[in-house]
Order: structure tokens, then C-alpha cells, then sequence
């Protein structure tokens, strides 16, 4: 038998294209991510439930000792990982050249147990020329990120299980704790806060369009900046209180409007008092980090984080572009020649400076390795090259990269700024008396455009701006010259709040502040809006109730956990273990319990004391109105006339809590309330018939009688349910009449009897809409009047239709034409009951959150039906309900013992084979 190497890498993607690369000898694999992970604790054996273990799957007395499991969803694949390397003459693991992907290579080691020669490949892009040299490059596994790595994974363990038990019980149920989730849902919150304590200032202002008076050059805009030398107040010039800082001019509605029309009029003639010209210079923006990448695509794409990272994962895996986890904007001097190359062919050779540019990291606490995320290979491929052979996102995305590294190496944008001023005749001015007053007009004129013919980096939203930032074309002026106002306008303006943060202007703020690493800001959006705690309004990331509660439980009893410098102290230190300048088990033991500087966290927990859980989820609104975070909500309580029970008033769902003010409360008590409306009793049972309007929206339904109460000693009978029927979309509560609620409460309809099927037909709605069924068969109606409209005969039609017939064109999204490589089967996306997903008729995925289900390309696909097949069927519910029965557990307990011995074996041989570190790569972490 011929040597043969087998190659791990840790997605289906990679195997095509590395094993083309490596040729014949190798056998590549993927592990799909982690083969194995931290037990749940409640998932333990039996005899370590009760143990040091027992808590947290991390034994704290004993050297942060994890126990770890291979999940049942990778046993099928660490098998056919064992079964390919009994054929192999050496192991090969290329896993993703950071933390988690050295960690992912050394959990493998630690499972397959090869007793071949190991070897620790990586690679930073996947290209032919890349995968060789990285086949002859190298190294033994880096046991300092394996470190940091596990240190990460066990102190987000202890933070969470140490910090989410204390919310469920005093905020509610289901929600979470984390090292960086909690920091950024308190960055969203504080924002909030500001917004809520905002107070707005307004000023006058007086715009112009002036040109020169003898009827040469073109108009042009200038703005009012001075009056008899008192300068203008803008609203910089305005605290968030609405308090003027410094001693500038606010300028009245009165004086604003006599200015406007004394310079509209003719009557205070302009002249050009000062002209000013200066040098223009802008340097292009540094090569893509992970976080300005996510920045770049919110602001230009309008892209979630999520999806930014999933479509520069496929863009890497597919060879296009480098690794796209780093923090730092380097490019290599390979990168560098093809970029230099390709802007003077493209761009003309006037537009490449003389000197490469050089990128240093700005990013508090950056530590990659990685040179910046760029287009693969030694020479790039333009975007038009590769328009055919990409997805729509994936082209954009790509796109983006590719302009953004070619501008990196291009000139500086040259030209020149003038700043024209305008003085006037004194103007007669209410209050003020009479003054002259000052206008002034900046203009820019690129001479150069440099980089600009490339690429131009988006900005953020701009608060409280000035109208003197906007650029203005200026025709030829000249001191002294004659100007007069074709139009002058006065206006009010308003000081704006604090603008609320998008994903692009968080991460940007995590980033700047060190805390958590760009590879993890896209799970850590994506959990802070699972758990409920953010929304999106727009491309706005609004705060719920929910959160104010937990960010303020957590200031008030865990507030060094929150606090931003040490939460990014945190991470600085775990680059210190990365790089073996610390060792994890004093780090874990400070941490935990505590250090002459820090109390420690289970000092923290140990004393809380009592929390009280009514203050915790009680905002003051006004004097009398309270905002209480209920079980079902959040809800305002009012004392009313001397009343000791107090008023609930429901909160509208889209009111954001910076809209939620006095006046707004005040708005919400005095609405009129709304009662349960009667419209008649039930000609057959006698019932009341009532609209009312629940959590889920408005419905009819039938009052019953107080039932009867059973003669002593006897068992109460099961309470009757009262009928109820939620109205159609069409039926609003307060014109709903008594025969149309009689309809809805005598759901659902027999439409008729099908005798070849001999069942009935009925017709009804449900939670996905309207729909007639036939035995276990269904098909959608059209709509909800339908369900009361069709006859038997147009029942039967439908039921002779191709289920979702009525909706075929919608039903298949995009169709490959193409097999899966195991299945041999086409595949396709469709639109499902439960959303878009991806079939090879075999195996079923969802479309993932945040991903276009029309532009998921085919290579996706394939890769997230091949975790999908990897993770095996999805376990029956009455396997859980076994779990309760007494003999059931006695047998997983006996399976449990066999994984705890090769599981406890596994983990203390561990510490022997981490003696020899290797060099340092960087992070890549999961969701903290």
C-alpha cells in the first residue's frame, strides 16, 4: 500500500480545493468544527454530579481541570476520522491558523490518539501556492494557545453559570451572562440612558445662496457664523442637557428672520472680507481588519455581523480572499507588490506612490498574527473576473475587499480647501440693535484623485453636525468683491441625542475599548438579540426593558465584571497566556478566587446579600408612575385615588425606552380603557359571547359559569375550557358583530364529506394561516374570508393540486442543478413551513439567520448539509421523557461510567503532551 497522510481541516468546504492542492498521497477530512466541548453539567455521569465536577464541568479545586465529551452529533465523525487514520502513515491537522482552531487540532490529538507522526499545518489563505509552502512549513501544535483557548472556554463557564442563575431568579428566566455579551448590552443600554436623560436646545440659523453681484460665476452656499463678532451658537455648542457650554451667541427667532430678509432685500450689502486657501491631503483608509470589515459592510452593503463573517467565510474557503479573522492591517510584501501592480495597471502609474505604505494596528489590545483580509494569491483577481462565479453577497463583499487593498497602496487624494468669508452692512435687529453680521463658505477641489478613483471608506452618522462640514464648489472670488443673497432663509434647529448604536458603530466601540476580539463580535450581536436584550430598529439597535434590569443588577452587585478596562484587562491577559508569558491556572485561581486587587468572583456571588428583585425591574417614570419588567413584559403601575392596588397599564411593544417619557405616560394612563365588550348570549348554551383583547391579539370567546363546588370529600372536577377564536386580520375588536363571532367559535367549518377518501373536509385557521385538511392531508386557502366561502366541489380541487401548488413559483428558491457530493442528490433551497431551507432530498437545513436564502451559493449549501448530516438524526421528544424513568437511567449511567474513564484519561494525559509550545498565532474565540 502506497503512503498516505491524512489531512483534517475543520470545514466540508476546504476538503475539494486543499486536496486538488496537496495531490495524490494525502486524504483530506473535515472535523466540522469542535469535535468535542465542555459537558453540560446536568449531561454528567451520575457519580460526578455530586462531585468537584459536578457544577460547572470544571473541577476549581483541582488545577481548573475541564471534563470535556464528544458530542453525539461528531461520534460519527471522530469515527470515520479513527477508520481513515488506521490507513494512514501520518497525521496532518489543518485546522484555522488561531485559537479556537489550535484548539480544534489538539482535541483532535487528544481523541484519535494516532500513533503515527503528528503535524500541525497552517495556512492563511487557500490558494495552490499557499497550501504548498504551508505543506512544507510544518510545526508541532502550540500548546500557549491552547492555554488561552481553554482558559477563555472555562472562564466564560464559571462567569455564566456563576451570574446567570443570579438573573433568572431576580430579572427572569432564560437569560444569560457573559464576560463580553454583558459589556456590550451595557454599551446599548448606557447609550439609552443618555437618550433617555437627553434634553434638546434649539437655535436659529440663517442660510444663504450668494453669488457674485456683477453677474459673473454661479451661486453657492454659505452660512451665518458671526454677529457684530459674537460667534453663533451650532449645536455643538450644547451640552445633552441642553445647556450652552461657552459664551457663543444664541441667536432668537426675531434677529435670525430680520437678518434673512435684510440680506434677501438688498437692503445690507455683501462683500468678500477674507479669502483663505489651503493644502487638501486625505490618506486612504488600512487594509480590512475583521472589525472594519464588519463596519465597512453595515455601513456600504447594510450587512449584519453575522453575515458579514458568513460571506467572508465562503469567500475564503472557496480561495478568494485571506483568513478572515485578524486584527492586524498588514499586508505582505507579497500583497503588497500585487496591489501596487494592479492599481497602476488599472489606475494609471501616477497613482501608486514611490514607497509602499505600511499599516501599524490602532486596535486596543490587537495581537493576530495575520496579515490583513485581502484577495488571495500573488496576483488578485478583479471583481468583474470573478462576477460570473460568484454569489450576489459574496461578489459585494469580495468587491469591498478588493477595492479596499487596492487603495491601501495608492496615493494620497491632493487638492486644495477655500474658505470664503462674507461680511455685512450693519442690520436693525430685534433684541440684538444694530450690527453687522459674518458669513462663511469652505469649498474643496480635488486636484488628485489618488485612491479616491478606487475607493472612498464610508463614514458613521454624523451627530449635530455642521453645515459648514458639507463640501462646496466656490467659483473664482476675490477680497472686497461685490456679493449679493439670491436667497436667505432663516430656520430653528434642533439639538439631536446621542445617536444609538448600529452593529457597525458597536463594534467599532468594542473594538476601540479591547474588549472581547473581532472574530466574536458577530456571536456576540447575534446571542444579545437571541436573548431578547437588543432589537433592531432599522439598522438602529435598540435596548429592551429586559436589559436595563440586567445591566443594573450586575453595576449594583458584579460591577468590576462590567466595567469595560477590566473586561478587556480579561483579555489582554489571555493574549499574555497565548504567548506563555502567563500560566492559566494562576490566572483562572485570581480570577476566581480572588487576588490582593480583586475579590475574586466567588467571593462575589458568595456575598450578594440580598438582591431585591421588585427594585432591580423598577424604572421611575414620573412622580406616581413606575415602569415595572414583569413575567409577560414590561408594564407601568399608578396609584389612583387614594387606591392601595395599584393601576397596570400595558406598554406598547414597538415603544423604544427612550420614547417612553412623562408626557408619554401620561398619554398611555388617560387613553381610554379598554373592556371586555358583550355581544349577546349563545342562542344554544345561553353563554355570553365577548370580544376581548389578549397578549396575542384580539379574540372572541364565551363566558362560562362559575363551576359548582363539590360536596366535601369529593375530587374537583377538571375545569371546562371556554371556546375561544382569535379574528381574522381583516375584523377590528370594536365593529366585530355577534353572527361574525358565532362564525369564528364554531371553527372549524365541514366544508363536506370527500366520499373516495371518505373523510370529512374541514376548513379552519391556523397558526400559519388559513387551510382545509382531509384526514392527516392540508392545503393552504387563499385567504381567511375563504374558509367560510368555499364549497365542497372547490375543496376538492385543491386537494387534486400538488401540495403548495397555489404557491409552486415560491416553493423552490433556487435550484442548483447540481448533486451533492455524498448524497448524489440535487439540491435545492425551498421555502418551508417553518422558513427557507436546503434539501438534497435526504437531508433538511435551515437557512441560517442573517443569510439570503436566494444567495446562498452551492458550496454553502453542501457545507451546511454536510454538518447537518454530520450532527445525525434528530433525537424523537420521547427519548427526553425516557430519561425520567428509572430504568432508562441506570443504563445511560453505565454509558456515562465507560466516557468518564476515557474522558478523565484523556484529560490528564493532556498535561503532558502541552510541555512543548510552539510559536503563537491568534484568536479566534467563540461566543462570550
Amino acid at each position: 500500500m502506497s503512503p498516505s497522510k491524512l489531512v483534517i481541516v475543520e470545514s466540508p468546504t476546504k476538503v475539494k480545493s486543499i486536496s486538488k492542492y496537496l495531490g495524490e498521497g494525502y486524504e483530506v477530512l473535515a472535523s466540522v468544527g469542535h469535535i468535542r466541548d465542555l459537558v453540560e453539567p446536568k449531561n454528567l455521569p451520575a457519580e460526578l454530579k455530586k462531585g468537584p465536577f459536578g457544577k460547572f464541568s470544571v473541577n476549581v479545586d483541582d488545577g481548573f481541570e475541564p471534563y470535556y465529551v464528544v458530542s453525539d452529533s461528531k461520534k460519527k465523525t471522530v469515527a470515520d476520522l479513527k477508520r481513515a487514520l488506521k490507513n494512514a502513515d501520518e497525521l496532518i491537522l489543518a485546522t484555522d491558523e488561531d485559537r479556537e482552531g489550535e484548539a480544534i487540532a489538539w482535541h483532535l490529538l487528544e481523541v484519535l490518539k494516532p500513533k503515527v507522526p503528528v503535524k500541525r499545518m497552517v495556512f492563511h489563505e487557500i490558494t495552490e501556492e499557499a497550501i504548498t509552502a504551508a505543506k512544507d512549513k510544518t510545526r508541532d501544535i502550540d500548546a500557549h494557545l491552547v492555554d488561552a483557548q481553554e482558559t477563555r472556554r472555562i472562564l466564560d463557564r464559571l462567569y455564566g453559570y456563576e451570574i446567570s442563575p443570579v438573573l433568572w431568579r431576580k430579572v427572569g428566566t432564560g437569560l444569560s451572562a457573559g464576560r463580553v455579551q454583558s459589556a456590550a448590552t451595557r454599551l446599548v443600554v448606557e447609550r439609552e440612558r443618555e437618550r433617555r436623560a437627553f434634553i434638546a436646545a434649539s437655535y436659529w440659523g440663517v442660510d444663504v445662496e450668494a453669488l457674485p453681484a456683477d453677474g459673473t460665476g454661479y451661486a453657492f452656499p454659505a452660512r451665518l457664523v458671526r454677529v457684530d463678532d459674537k460667534r453663533i451658537a451650532t449645536g455643538r455648542d450644547f451640552d445633552d442637557h441642553g445647556t450652552l457650554k461657552g459664551n457663543a451667541l444664541v441667536l432668537g427667532e426675531a434677529p435670525a428672520k430680520a437678518i434673512a430678509t435684510a440680506l434677501e432685500s438688498g437692503t445690507s450689502k455683501l462683500t468678500v472680507s477674507s479669502l483663505e486657501t489651503k493644502p487638501y491631503t486625505r490618506r486612504p483608509a488600512a487594509p480590512f481588519t475583521t472589525s472594519t470589515l464588519q463596519q465597512e459592510a453595515a455601513r456600504k452593503l447594510r450587512f449584519t455581523a453575522r453575515q458579514t463573517m458568513s460571506v467572508a467565510q465562503s469567500l475564503y474557503e472557496n480561495g478568494h480572499i485571506t483568513y478572515m479573522r485578524t486584527d492586524s492591517p498588514a499586508l505582505s510584501s507579497q500583497a503588497i507588490n500585487a496591489a501596487r501592480t494592479q492599481a497602476a495597471k488599472l489606475y494609471g502609474a501616477e497613482t501608486v506612490p514611490e514607497k509602499p505604505r505600511v499599516y501599524g494596528t490602532k486596535s486596543k489590545g490587537a495581537q493576530e498574527a495575520h496579515e490583513a483580509i485581502r484577495p488571495s494569491g500573488s496576483e488578485f483577481q478583479t471583481p468583474s473576473e470573478l462576477r460570473s462565479k460568484l454569489s450576489p453577497n459574496d461578489f459585494k463583499l469580495y468587491e469591498l475587499i478588493w477595492k479596499r487593498t487596492i487603495a491601501s497602496q495608492m496615493a494620497d487624494a491632493k487638492g486644495h480647501t477655500a474658505t470664503v468669508t462674507i461680511a455685512s452692512e450693519a442690520i436693525e435687529l430685534p433684541e440684538l440693535g444694530t450690527a453687522p453680521v459674518e458669513l462663511q463658505s469652505s469649498g474643496t477641489v480635488i486636484t488628485f484623485r489618488g485612491f479616491l478613483a478606487a475607493y472612498e471608506e464610508g463614514q458613521d452618522e454624523a451627530r449635530n453636525a455642521d453645515a459648514s462640514a458639507k463640501e462646496a464648489k466656490l467659483p473664482e472670488l476675490s477680497e472686497g468683491q461685490a456679493l449679493e443673497a439670491s436667497e436667505a432663509t432663516a430656520g430653528v434647529h434642533e439639538t439631536t441625542p446621542p445617536p444609538r448604536y448600529t452593529e457597525a458603530s458597536l463594534v467599532k466601540a468594542l473594538d476601540e475599548l479591547g474588549i472581547g476580539r473581532p472574530s466574536t463580535y458577530a456571536a456576540i450581536i447575534a446571542t444579545i438579540q437571541d436573548r431578547g436584550y437588543v432589537t433592531n430598529r432599522g439598522s438602529a439597535l435598540v435596548p429592551s426593558w429586559t436589559a436595563f434590569s440586567v445591566v443594573r443588577l450586575l453595576e449594583e452587585h458584579f460591577h468590576d465584571l462590567v466595567e469595560y478596562d477590566f473586561t478587556a484587562a480579561m483579555e489582554a491577559d489571555l493574549d499574555r497566556i497565548a504567548a506563555g508569558e502567563r500560566e492559566r491556572v494562576d490566572w483562572l485561581n485570581g480570577f476566581y478566587f480572588g487576588t490582593d486587587d480583586h475579590r475574586g468572583l466567588r467571593a462575589v456571588v458568595d456575598n450578594l446579600g440580598d438582591i431585591d428583585a421588585r427594585e432591580v425591574n423598577s424604572v421611575s417614570i414620573a412622580d406616581g408612575v413606575t415602569l415595572r419588567i414583569g413575567r409577560y413584559g414590561p408594564y407601568l403601575e399608578v396609584l389612583e385615588g387614594g387606591s392601595e392596588t395599584p393601576r397596570r397599564i400595558n406598554i406598547p411593544q414597538d415603544l423604544a425606552p427612550d420614547e417612553l417619557t412623562a408626557e408619554k405616560a401620561k398619554e398611555l394612563i388617560e387613553a381610554p380603557i379598554v373592556t371586555d365588550r358583550v355581544l349577546g348570549n349563545d342562542p344554544e348554551t345561553g353563554h355570553p359571547i365577548v370580544v376581548k383583547d389578549g397578549r396575542f391579539g384580539p379574540y372572541v370567546t364565551e363566558v362560562l359559569p362559575e363551576p359548582e363546588q363539590p360536596a366535601t370529600g369529593r375530587k374537583k372536577a377538571a375545569a371546562v375550557k371556554p371556546r375561544t377564536a382569535s379574528l381574522f386580520k381583516s375584523m377590528v375588536p370594536e365593529q366585530v358583530t355577534f353572527e361574525q363571532a358565532l362564525q369564528l367559535l364554531s371553527l372549524p367549518r365541514i366544508v363536506g364529506h370527500d366520499d373516495e377518501h371518505d373523510a370529512d373536509i374541514t376548513a379552519q385557521n391556523g397558526r400559519y394561516g388559513p387551510y382545509l385538511k382531509r384526514g392527516t392531508e392540508t392545503r393552504s386557502l387563499p385567504s381567511e374570508d375563504a374558509i367560510f366561502e368555499i364549497d365542497l366541489a372547490g375543496a376538492q380541487e385543491l386537494f387534486a393540486q400538488p401540495k403548495y401548488a397555489s404557491r409552486q413559483s415560491k416553493t423552490v428558491i433556487k435550484d442548483y442543478e447540481q448533486p451533492d457530493p455524498v448524497s448524489g442528490k440535487t439540491v435545492k433551497v425551498k421555502d418551508g413551513r417553518f422558513g427557507p431551507y436546503i434539501t438534497d432530498g435526504e437531508t433538511n437545513v435551515t437557512v441560517p439567520r442573517g443569510e439570503n436564502p436566494e444567495e446562498v451559493t452551492f458550496e454553502r449549501a453542501v457545507e451546511l448539509i454536510a454538518e447537518k448530516r454530520a450532527k445525525g438524526p434528530v433525537k424523537k421528544r420521547t427519548t427526553a421523557k425516557k430519561t425520567t424513568a428509572k430504568k432508562p437511567a441506570a443504563k445511560k449511567t453505565t454509558a456515562a461510567k465507560k466516557t468518564t474513564t476515557a474522558k478523565k484519561t484523556t484529560a490528564k494525559s493532556t498535561t503532558t503532551k502541552r510541555a512543548t509550545a510552539a510559536k503563537a498565532t491568534p484568536a479566534n474565540e467563540g461566543t462570550e
